[in-house]
């Protein structure tokens, strides 16, 4: 089991945590997203460690950017 911390941009209100989230669970092998919108952080629980690539792709396609390399 592996738990990942992302921050996501732009996200501000219950829908924008319900977009991203939808895209995250998509993703094969996720367990759980939780996020903290005030922090605008996400947590994913997932099998194993997922590509950051991946998260990325997920995270863009909700209509929000990942704050990370």
């Amino acid at each position: 089991m592996s738990s990942q911390e992302f921050r996501v941009l732009g996200m501000s209100c219950g829908h924008c945590v319900r977009f991203v989230t939808e895209e995250l669970e998509t993703l094969p092998g996720v367990e759980s997203v939780a996020i903290d919108l005030p922090a605008e952080l996400v947590t994913v629980v997932s099998e194993r460690a997922l590509d950051p690539a991946a998260v990325r792709a997920a995270v863009e396609a909700a209509g929000y950017q990942l704050d990370q390399p």
